[in-house]
């Protein structure tokens, strides 16, 4: 089976799990909570904007972030690749700019003095990852911050996923673990992230393991 292809058929599969599966009763389960976490990670991030300054959330969802910078004075752009999920978020902040786009396709240059991507680079593919971390780098203004977060998986729940995905003849790589439904989730070591994360022109300011995510605070070098 041919990688590039079953990873792109992995991605068309979760824009439409999002659209049809989770975006209608996303808000109501656990994961339309912000968790304790998060929430000191992100107001790092908005403390670190000057008043009026311009967050980019990318791969935003259903937005459930914007209400805490949009408190905090400062202005958001979301951006995500699922229809649904971003239907969603203008229902509840029609005043903030949305654009469907994902992480691999942001072209913005210059434009933010922060970025965000929360809970979502589990679902960016490996060689995907210097890519979106690169595009996520390019968008920020010099000096500009980002949060990003890592999903945390058991490491034996991980070799077993594997293994069953190689049995059944897919070309998976370590750190990934699908299901039969189409589910897709890559959790890399967090000294790749480190390297991913330098080489993109990126320096750690402050990280922490909470809330089944590893959380990094990087500014532009």
């Amino acid at each position: 089976m041919d990688r590039r292809a079953w990873l792109d058929e992995r991605r068309r599969v979760a824009r439409e799990r999002y659209d049809t599966l989770h975006a209608s009763g996303y808000d109501q389960q656990e994961w339309g909570a912000i968790s304790p976490t998060h929430r000191r990670f992100v107001d790092q991030l908005v403390q670190r904007c000057p008043p009026g300054g311009r967050i980019l959330d990318a791969a935003c969802g259903t937005g459930k972030y914007f209400g805490m910078i949009l408190d905090a004075g400062r202005q958001v752009v979301g951006t995500d690749q699922s229809a649904g999920m971003l239907a969603q978020a203008r229902r509840k902040h029609p005043e903030v700019p949305t654009e469907k786009v994902g992480l691999q396709e942001l072209a913005f240059d210059g434009e933010f003095e922060a970025a965000m991507c929360v809970d979502a680079m589990e679902n960016v593919f490996p060689e995907d990852w210097p890519l979106v971390l690169a595009n996520l780098r390019r968008a920020l203004r010099p000096g500009g911050h980002l949060y990003l977060t890592v999903e945390l998986l058991d490491e034996q729940e991980l070799e077993r996923a594997v293994a069953e995905a190689t049995a059944r003849g897919l070309p998976v790589v370590r750190g990934e673990h699908t299901s039969p439904g189409g589910g897709y989730h890559y959790y890399p070591p967090l000294d790749q992230v480190a390297a991913w994360v330098r080489d993109a022109g990126l320096a750690s300011l402050d990280s922490g393991v909470g809330d089944d995510y590893y959380h990094l605070l990087a500014s532009g070098r």
